[in-house]
């Protein structure tokens, strides 16, 4: 066979391969015209319902790919790497819940420069992020600080848990728990945080209840201290005794709150913080294609878009699940 026999051949089998290859490629899928970043701040079943919200949002919004990431640990480290790989494979905007948004806004506004970066779950709003989408943390706070009331009408003593305090979404319901409990004759006595990992939160637990008998409510800023409130209680056989509020709708905190366990969770809902992250995304950066109606404002003057929070507490949790 000849040099140009071969080169023949290759080539007839190059083209029947690129056939079958259109042949067999899922029919009615456009192709992408956009493709877009969401990142979470942690690995969590906390964020699956986002997943879900990332895959409606490019039903809704042909044409539109979302790679949707977790970084395994919760690092600023991790989120950077995964940044990088998005910028590589050619996201043009960017949905990150920062880690800590202080020691991040440096190359947040890096970031910023090179593409359409917005926040979302928590806000950096000294960075230059376009805008924020999420829960109004510090009112979700204060609907937490009204559970509390609710579970001690003759006051008590309260131990707060999170994951991090740098995090703007723990410092904001901190603060809205802090108002909401002013005047009550409930003492918020400290807050515990935890490096990440499920042994240390449940570890940190377990020493309030054996050190502080007269504690009488535990509180989870997050939907993980929540879960290892709950497994803690329920080791030192204090349920009855330690009431627990907490954030979130993990399948182990509703089971909870349905049982009386848990006596409320204040629920977010980040299915709606992909949905609605990845719509405005498209709307920005593609407004001939993905802009429904130009006469509305794309933004709130304040470039937040609010999430609304639920309470659950027994009576509906059953109905919301």
């Amino acid at each position: 066979m000849t040099g140009r026999d071969f080169a023949g051949r290759a080539g007839l089998w190059m083209l029947l391969a690129l056939l079958v290859a259109a042949a067999c490629a899922p029919a009615g899928q456009p192709e992408v015209e956009l493709r877009l970043g969401f990142v979470t701040n942690t690995a969590s079943e906390f964020w699956l319902p986002a997943r879900r919200g990332c895959r409606d949002a490019e039903v809704d919004l042909p044409g539109v790919e979302v790679l949707f990431r977790m970084p395994a640990h919760g690092t600023i480290a991790e989120q950077r790497q995964i940044l990088e790989e998005l910028l590589d494979l050619g996201v043009e905007g960017v949905a990150l819940s920062p880690v800590d948004p202080a020691r991040q806004t440096d190359w947040i506004n890096g970031a910023a420069s090179r593409l359409l970066l917005v926040t979302h779950d928590s806000d950096a709003p000294s960075s230059r992020r376009a805008f924020y989408v999420g829960s109004d943390n510090r009112a979700a706070g204060r609907m937490a600080g009204e559970l509390i009331r609710q579970a001690l009408p003759g006051g008590g003593r309260v131990m707060a848990f999170v994951g991090s305090l740098e995090a703007r979404n723990a410092e904001e319901r901190l603060r809205g728990v802090q108002e909401e409990l002013r005047g009550s004759g409930v003492e918020l006595v400290g807050v515990m945080t935890d490096p990440g990992d499920r042994t240390s939160r449940e570890t940190n637990v377990l020493e309030v209840l054996a050190d502080d008998p007269g504690i009488d409510l535990l509180l989870g800023l997050w939907a993980s201290n929540g879960e290892a409130i709950l497994r803690a209680v329920r080791r030192s056989r204090r349920m009855g005794t330690v009431q627990i509020v907490c954030f979130d709708s993990s399948p182990e905190i509703l089971d909870a709150v349905a049982s009386g366990e848990i006596y409320g969770t204040v629920v977010q809902q980040p299915y709606l913080f992909c949905r609605e992250s990845v719509r405005l995304m498209a709307e920005r950066l593609r407004p001939e294609r993905y802009r429904t109606d130009s006469e509305s404002p794309l933004l709130p003057p304040d470039s937040k878009v609010h999430i609304p929070t639920l309470v659950l507490t027994r009576d509906n949790a059953a109905d919301f699940r």
